[in-house]
């Protein structure tokens, strides 16, 4: 077959397999097929096998294990069909490996070499190599492809994790002469930054007692502006003139005329409808502006910087009108209803800002790629 010609051995068998599967007269050609993919591979196999433990390295017991999976997942998909016999009445041969005492062997020294692997990068994830550590818990994780429990795997894993994780304190700073609050710094620092959280990097709001912390992130405000509550007011007039009932079409003698059926001619009566609209417009603003930065907390430099602003509106339009509703636009019409409103308190438009701010320097610190 071509797919055994190509090399492509294990196809050839999960080919044969399902056309033998279940029928009475086996074919020929599938028969020998399988048959020579099955022999084929299988030297194969334990030829790299072999050359692989002739190395001596123990890092080779993972493709080692491998190797004697894939011989023994074979194995067991050929063995349901034997004995093999074709339609001629010839029987197929095939030389099964006793795989299960190599499989094992290979599974143990696996293990054993990623655990001590993981010992090794432990050891320099202590002088604060986080990358080793990060090392260390894949090398642990790998193993449970072979063992659910080994050892003290889990308390391995769990001093990698923290060995590796870096952690990022967020510091607010106000470099302006304007007193914050407690309650605005409150409003920030109670920014859920735990969403930030991604593999091997953790952030906080506060500082941890016994925890060293490799970055701080600090929004310093420079500049906070309030402006004064402005009120606009503006007072105009809408005209239209509309039908207001109707007056009899007289003739020359006074008398009602009449149409062609004998109706009487009515005219429309027009009036100039009047309306005055009042319009209020307020507005009053806060302004935040400052640097978001990111420091190296061991080497205190400063890895990143930027400006940030950002503005909190509080705007009210309210419109009312005297006089008849007829003569309104319809402009007018969408606007009629609202009431002027209490300005906010400076406070209170400054907490808004920073319920503002905070997603921006959320999507900052997650596109800033300075933590390691």
């Amino acid at each position: 077959m071509k797919m055994i010609e190509s090399g492509s051995y294990d196809s050839a068998i999960d080919l044969s397999v399902r056309k033998l599967s279940g029928k009475k007269k086996k074919k020929v050609k599938y028969v020998e097929s399988l048959a020579l993919a099955f022999e084929k591979v299988t030297k194969s196999d334990m030829r790299q096998a072999e050359a692989l433990k002739k190395e001596g390295r123990s890092e080779n017991w993972e493709k080692i294990h491998a190797i004697y999976r894939r011989i023994q997942t074979r194995q067991e998909k050929v063995e349901p069909l034997l004995p093999l016999y074709d339609k001629e009445g010839v029987k197929a041969g095939f030389r099964f490996v006793k795989i299960d005492d190599l499989a094992q062997e290979s599974k143990q020294r696996a293990a054993e070499y990623l655990y001590s692997h993981a010992q090794q990068l432990l050891a320099e994830a202590e002088k604060g190599d986080k990358m080793a550590a990060r090392e260390a818990y894949d090398e642990l994780q790998k193993i449970e492809r072979y063992y659910h429990h080994f050892r003290d795997k889990e308390k391995l894993k769990a001093a990698a994790r923290d060995l590796g994780t870096t952690r990022v304190l967020f510091k607010i700073k106000n470099q302006t002469d304007f007193l914050l609050s407690k309650a605005f710094e409150a409003e920030l620092t109670r920014m859920n930054v735990k969403d930030l959280d991604r593999n091997w990097k953790s952030f906080f709001t506060k500082p941890v007692s016994g925890i060293d912390f490799d970055y701080y992130v600090a929004m310093n405000f420079s500049s906070i502006s309030l402006s004064p509550a402005i009120i606009k007011e503006r007072e105009y007039e809408d005209q239209k003139e509309i039908e207001d009932g109707f007056e009899y079409d007289l003739d020359e003698n006074g008398n009602v005329k009449k149409d062609t059926a004998g109706n009487d001619i009515k005219i429309p009566k027009k009036v100039l409808a009047k309306a005055k609209v009042f319009e209020t417009l307020q507005n009053k603003t806060a302004s935040l502006g400052g640097d978001f930065e990111i420091f190296d907390n061991r080497t205190k430099n400063l890895l990143h910087a930027e400006p940030v602003v950002v503005t909190a509106v509080f705007e009210n339009y309210a419109s009312t009108f005297k006089g008849d509703e007829r003569a309104l636009t319809k402009d007018s019409k969408q606007r009629i209803g609202n009431q002027p409103l209490p300005f906010p308190t400076d406070e209170a438009l400054l907490l808004e800002a920073a319920d503002l701010l905070k997603p921006i320097l959320k999507t900052k610190i997650l596109r800033v790629k300075v933590f390691r």
